[in-house]
C-alpha cells in the first residue's frame, strides 16, 4: 500500500463512497464486504476499472446502531480502502476485501446520474495516514493490553492473545477500533482522532469505561 500511495497527490480528487452503518474502515486495517446490490456491484466495477478505491463512510445523524435513511448526509470523515481481494460468486455477488489507505474529509457530494454516491475528497488533514510504520510510544501497548483484558473479562469474552501480542501496535489499534462492539458515534470518534496516538488513548478510555454487549464474543 505504501508503494502505491506515498503522498496525497497520489490519491484521487473524488471517490465512490459506500455508506454502510457499523462498517468502519481504518488505515492499514482490512474490511471484508459482501456486495450484492446492483448499484454497489456497479461501484465495484467502476473502482476496479480505475483507482480501485472505495470510501467507507457513515451517515450523519443516525442512531447509535447505524439504522437510518440512506439519503441522509454523509459523515464528515471516512476512510478510503483499496480493493485488495475479489471473488465473484455463482449468484453474481462480489466478495471483496478493502485495505485501508487513508482517511478523507468530505468536501462535497457530487450529484449526477451515478447509482452510487460520490464524494470530493480532502486528504490533506490526514496525510500522515500514508506514513508506514508510524512512530508510537510502545508503553501504550501495555496500557492497551491491560484495558483490553479488563474489558474482555467484564464481558466474559475470549481472545487469541498469541496473535494479539504478535500484531504491530498500529495494526492492533486500528483492528480493535473496528472490531470492538462500540456504538457508531464512538467508532466515528475513533476514526476522526487526529493521530494514531490519540486514537489509542481514546480506545483505552472506551475499553476502561464500557462493558461488552450481551452474550459476549470472540476477538480475533
Amino acid at each position: 500500500m505504501s508503494r502505491a500511495y506515498r503522498k496525497i497527490v497520489d490519491l484521487p480528487a473524488a471517490i465512490p463512497v459506500f455508506p454502510l452503518g457499523g462498517a468502519l474502515l481504518f488505515p492499514r486495517a482490512s474490511l471484508p464486504l459482501n456486495i450484492f446490490e446492483p448499484r454497489y456491484l456497479a461501484m465495484v466495477d467502476s473502482a476496479l476499472a480505475g483507482h480501485r478505491l472505495i470510501g467507507m463512510i457513515q451517515l450523519a445523524g443516525l442512531a447509535p446502531t447505524g439504522a437510518g435513511d440512506e439519503s441522509s448526509p454523509l459523515a464528515a470523515v471516512g476512510c478510503a480502502g483499496r480493493i485488495t481481494g475479489l471473488q465473484e460468486t455463482d449468484d453474481g455477488r462480489y466478495l471483496i476485501v478493502l485495505t485501508g489507505v487513508a482517511r478523507f474529509r468530505v468536501q462535497a457530494e457530487i450529484t449526477g446520474d451515478s447509482p452510487y454516491r460520490i464524494a470530493r475528497t480532502d486528504w490533506a488533514p490526514f496525510a500522515h495516514d500514508l506514513i508506514p510504520n508510524p512512530a508510537l510510544d510502545e508503553t501504550m501497548r501495555g496500557r492497551l493490553f491491560a484495558a483490553l483484558k479488563a474489558y474482555l473479562a467484564r464481558g466474559e469474552m475470549r481472545a487469541d492473545w498469541s496473535t494479539i501480542e504478535e500484531t504491530p501496535l498500529d495494526a492492533l489499534i486500528n483492528s480493535l477500533s473496528a472490531a470492538c462492539p462500540f456504538t457508531n458515534p464512538e467508532k466515528q470518534a475513533l476514526l476522526e482522532a487526529r493521530t494514531l496516538s490519540d486514537r489509542c488513548a481514546a480506545l483505552i478510555t472506551l475499553l476502561e469505561m464500557e462493558r461488552p454487549g450481551q452474550g459476549g464474543g470472540y476477538v480475533q
